[in-house]
């Protein structure tokens, strides 16, 4: 990750516009993470998603394809 990736903006969407970039894709073709902590993320979450917590992330990034589109929540 470069420096420069920290100034990045990144774009916000709503639950609905979720469930319409998530309709009639294959889950391969896209980075769903669940940020949330493992006790929130067994109490539910998004079919298909990742857990990734947030304090984490930073570590983790190289799971992710760069290459797809990547929805966190």
């Amino acid at each position: 990750m470069a420096i420069t990736d920290y100034f990045k903006s990144i774009r916000s969407i709503t639950a609905e516009e979720v469930r319409e970039f998530l309709k009639g894709k294959n889950p391969d073709d896209y980075n769903l993470v669940d940020v949330r902590q493992v006790s929130e993320y067994e109490d539910g979450h998004i079919p298909g998603s990742r857990l990734i917590p947030l304090g984490e992330l930073k570590d983790r990034t190289a799971e992710l394809d760069p290459d797809k589109p990547t929805i966190a929540y």
